[in-house]
């Protein structure tokens, strides 16, 4: 099952009010149904949706509804199931915000229909129930979309997700419109928002082990390149000392000098740091990180001149 069948399997189970059913239905409705001389047809993948919405009409309107599953021609393996009405009357498609009066598509619904944020978020469940998927976290990235027709609809529910700060976008798309949101974070509150809250616990702990995992190859990766830099540079400080070696010239350096090269030598993997605390413990005299590199430069300046002569 995929994570959007899960997400609206959980939103069938939801107990609505009156009013957040119409709102939900009429989300549903307005992005989904087919009416065309005076019969109106809803269809969805999932069936559990398909009762949901079925469910609505008879509470709401006692209506006379007709189950069918048709053939799916968007080269799917899943049944496509359908609802088909034929109204006496088209009160329930204006008491919904699909019909105007007289009998005409309206651009968005009535006021009435989102007039509280339970009933937005009802809404915005219709909506997604049959136009929405989110990629399941798991996943290489975040994606939520809406995959609305109408342009005037399509501006009306990125208002309305906007209203929950969601930073939702639309993008044109040959059939119609995108609305997308790739923020995990937003992703999360959507699912929230919807009422999906076993799917949001999922969504988070799954969020959270990404991130877990992102920091700790951060600092891997940060890691190995101090290690790197450390060898780097001690390598380089050993090519120095093979210099002074091989004209004979450690005598040009002072004592402390010369005991900061012999332990460079004898533990030529130690950080400066590191080498620092070493030299301070076994001799018993304290030097610090920057003493040393005092000492070490020492050492490069006059590798650097002893290869001028050359």
């Amino acid at each position: 099952m995929s994570f959007t069948t899960t997400i609206k399997e959980e939103i069938a189970k939801i107990k609505n009010t009156k009013s957040e059913m119409i709102a939900e239905l009429s989300g549903f409705v307005r992005n989904n149904a087919n009416y065309s001389d005076g019969i109106l047809t809803l269809t969805s993948e999932n069936i559990t949706t398909i009762n949901r919405i079925k469910t609505f009409f008879k509470d709401l309107y006692q209506v006379d509804l007709q189950e069918n599953i048709i053939s799916n021609l968007n080269f799917s393996k899943k049944k496509l199931y359908s609802l088909t009405i034929t109204p006496s009357s088209t009160f329930f498609l204006q008491d919904l915000g699909y019909l105007d009066e007289q009998k005409q598509r309206l651009d968005s619904p009535p006021n009435y229909i989102v007039g509280a944020n339970e009933e937005i978020r009802a809404y915005l469940r219709g909506v997604f129930l049959c136009v929405g998927s989110i990629n399941d976290p798991k996943t290489s990235r975040y994606h939520m979309e809406l995959l609305i027709n109408s342009p005037t609809e399509s501006v009306f529910v990125q208002k309305l997700l906007n209203i929950f700060d969601l930073n939702a976008k639309i993008l044109t798309r040959d059939k119609g419109f995108m609305i997308y949101i790739k923020e995990a974070e937003k992703i999360s509150d959507f699912i929230k928002i919807l009422g999906a809250n076993n799917a949001v616990m999922y969504f988070e702990n799954v969020r959270i082990y990404h991130e877990q995992k992102n920091k700790t190859n951060r600092l891997n990766n940060c890691e190995q390149a101090n290690i790197d830099r450390i060898v780097q540079t001690a390598t380089l400080q050993l090519e120095q000392i093979r210099i002074i070696e091989d004209t004979s010239s450690i005598e040009l350096l002072d004592d402390k000098t010369k005991e900061a090269l012999e332990y460079r030598k004898k533990y030529p993997e130690a950080s400066l740091k590191e080498l620092a605390e070493i030299i301070s413990l076994e001799t018993g005299k304290t030097i610090t990180k920057s003493g040393l590199n005092h000492r070490l430069r020492k050492i490069k300046e006059l590798s650097e001149r002893l290869q001028k002569k050359c």
